[in-house]
């Protein structure tokens, strides 16, 4: 007898775009993966997301995470010599997530950067206080041919109370890189606040994971099933699949 009421399982979700451009599942460099084995289901749930190609992008910040081309290459190499990350079928690079504080001006200053395709290089803030000079520092990189991206300009409290620092960043030049746990409420309200602001404002050129745990994948999995996820992606048209 057939059950013409048993349901189906529900599809997987599927991000808003197939390129993966900040997370941290590179093992044993930084506050993400600490190992190839947590690595691995990281990567399948992406797939299983609709990825299919990942930008790894692990910490480089000065005394925690002083990260160089010689360990986040031994990482990748790491995790592309199992076996098992070969059966996932997906596409992995590397760059960087930096940290705008003195180790990276040595790095910009010895042409040591790992850029994205593109010659893009994402930087970040500090959380608790603003690099001193930004935006002398977006042009500098600018003239060295790079093409900043500020991660997840939505979390720096300190922005949120003058937000012209976002439009003259933009109009510079600096794209900007919105985390989808921010979206999803993860981190606070502000910060959600502050990323659905960005979007109306049409700041929003990247989305980005920021995955570093599985806690992350359970919240990310909430937001993709549930009602805001499509009623954000409305306003918000990212550009991810370009890298």
């Amino acid at each position: 007898m057939f059950n013409f009421f048993h349901k189906k399982p529900a599809p997987e979700p599927l991000f808003p775009y197939t390129t993966e451009v900040h997370c941290h599942i590179l093992p044993g460099i930084d506050d993400g993966s600490p190992d190839v084995e947590h690595s691995l289901p990281l990567l399948r749930q992406l797939r299983q997301w609709g990825i299919e190609k990942v930008i790894a992008t692990p910490h480089v910040t000065e005394a925690t995470f002083e990260n160089t081309p010689q360990t986040v290459g031994d990482a990748y190499e790491r995790l592309c010599r199992e076996p098992e990350f070969g059966e996932i079928g997906i596409q992995l690079c590397y760059s960087a997530e930096y940290r705008m504080d003195d180790n990276f001006l040595g790095i910009f200053q010895r042409n040591e950067i790992m850029p994205m395709p593109g010659n893009h290089v994402l930087i970040e803030n500090s959380f608790l206080q603003p690099f001193w000079n930004i935006k002398e520092l977006v042009f500098e990189l600018q003239l060295k041919g790079f093409s900043p991206i500020l991660a997840h300009p939505e979390r720096y409290a300190y922005y949120y109370d003058d937000k012209k620092i976002y439009q003259e960043l933009h109009n510079q030049g600096c794209e900007f890189q919105v985390n989808l746990l921010s979206l999803a409420g993860y981190y606070n309200r502000r910060s959600r606040e502050v990323a659905e602001w960005l979007a109306s404002q049409h700041m929003i050129d990247y989305l980005g994971s920021d995955l570093h745990n599985s806690n992350h994948l359970l919240h990310l999995s909430n937001y993709l099933t549930g009602k805001d996820f499509a009623k954000h992606m409305r306003e918000i048209h990212p550009q991810n699949d370009s890298l």
